[in-house]
């Protein structure tokens, strides 16, 4: 029985033809998808689809379905779907007899509107299973690399980018650079922090705060890190503000620092562009913890080190001048260093023996000062009165932590000690 073809046929193999062309669905892949669909159907039509040929063809856009039958004697047909009488297979081809299989082509279209619908909607959710699948493999493997698209739409929470293939990559607040600012239609670059898949629904995570996204800047503008002459061994970053990494090289011929940096800081100017003008530090590494934290702290200069190796604490113990160098603006060179170094470091201020004797400890104090306050700026390394006095304010009310009127009323006390 010739069937003649229903213009819906190939108009729906089309229709799904374009939507593989559009998401990378290979081809292979979408004739396995079409026949499975079909098949799916036939079975809830039939009961089966075992003695059915499915042929699939994308190129032409059609399709042939085939039902395959055993002939039986007239009135022994116990299953339609698999046994045809011999009268009924003399009425296809006048020589069949008893046990001979007939192949006859079935017009899909004639099993009713609502099969056509049942098949275009198997098909719809195969693809776009396909099409999940397909774009979370594609973004597993790049986790950790650097991807670019275009901002579509931003929110409050995040910011939508869409990749050249349309992809939706999202970059959340707390992945962004304090500083970022974002229009729609400008390209960004970041990192693909991780892909998450809930209910086999990929959601693509960028960052741009992220160590790594700095390191993978740093492999580009160094060839000497991409061709494994300098290997980044730590990086710890303050997003926006700045960073410090750790770099090593095997060959001895090889300054890291100077390669990394460039001259003139030409290999980094790009980068410090990128991560909106976040100052970048960098330093050799060091497997000796002692020299790794002293080169950490820089600019400050260190006199002596103790390390508590088991509880990873270090003292520094520098001179009264440094000390306000080693801890930053902020307290951000000394988080940075603790970051890097993965210890935790407290400062420390060398007292002379000369000094020794007309300073005094803060403890003596707790009559004037509250014992919180006392506490609150020992934490930071400082324990007599004139370490205070020669630290810096913003240092006393940032890394302590106390409010303005708090460390003005500490040093007016300290300072009427010693007029």
């Amino acid at each position: 029985m010739a069937t003649k073809k229903d213009e819906k046929g190939p108009s729906m193999i089309e229709t799904f033809q374009e939507f593989k062309e559009t998401k990378n669905i290979d081809r292979t892949t979408m004739v396995s998808v079409l026949e499975e669909s079909f098949r799916n159907v036939i079975a809830k039509i039939f009961g089966s689809d075992e003695n059915f040929d499915v042929i699939v063809n994308p190129d032409k856009g059609d399709f042939e379905i085939h039902r395959n039958r055993i002939v039986v004697a007239d009135g022994e047909v116990q299953d339609e779907n698999k046994e045809i009488s011999l009268t009924d297979a003399q009425k296809i081809e006048p020589d069949y007899e008893v046990g001979e299989e007939v192949s006859e082509e079935v017009n899909f279209t004639k099993f009713g509107r609502r099969a056509i619908l049942n098949l275009r909607q198997t098909l719809a959710s195969k693809i776009l299973e396909l099409e999940h699948d397909s774009l979370y493999n594609k973004y597993k493997d790049k986790v950790g690399t650097i991807v670019s698209g275009e901002v579509y739409q931003m929110w409050k929470r995040e910011v939508l980018i869409v990749d050249d293939e349309g992809n939706e990559l999202h970059l959340p607040k707390s992945e962004q650079i304090p500083s970022d600012s974002y229009r729609k239609g400008e390209t960004v670059r970041a990192i693909v922090l991780r892909v998450d898949n809930e209910n086999n629904n990929p959601r693509i995570i960028l960052s741009r705060t992220s160590p790594i996204f700095l390191e993978r800047l740093l492999e580009a503008e160094v060839p000497e890190i991409n061709d494994g002459l300098i290997t980044i061994r730590r990086v710890a970053r303050m997003p926006g503000e700045r960073a410090k990494v750790a770099v090593e090289s095997y060959d001895e011929r090889i300054d890291p620092v100077g390669a990394c940096v460039g001259v003139k800081g030409s290999r980094v100017h790009g980068i410090v562009r990128e991560l909106c003008n976040e100052n970048i530090d960098v330093i050799n590494y060091s497997s000796n913890v002692q020299l790794f934290i002293q080169r950490a702290l820089s600019p400050a200069k260190v006199s002596s080190i103790t390390l508590d190796t088991e509880n990873h604490k270090a003292e520094v113990y520098l001179q009264p001048e440094e000390v306000s160098l080693a801890i930053g603006r902020g307290g951000m060179n000394i988080k940075l260093a603790s970051m890097l170094t993965e210890y935790t470091i407290d400062v420390f201020r060398v007292v002379n023996e000369g000094e020794a004797d007309e300073d005094i400890y803060l403890d003596e104090f707790s009559d004037e000062i509250d014992q919180w306050v006392i506490d609150a700026i020992k934490s930071i390394g400082l324990d007599t009165a004139k370490a205070v006095l020669n630290a810096p304010r913003e240092m006393l009310i940032e890394k302590a932590d106390l409010e303005e009127e708090t460390v003005e009323l500490v040093l007016r006390v300290l300072r009427a000690e010693f007029e």
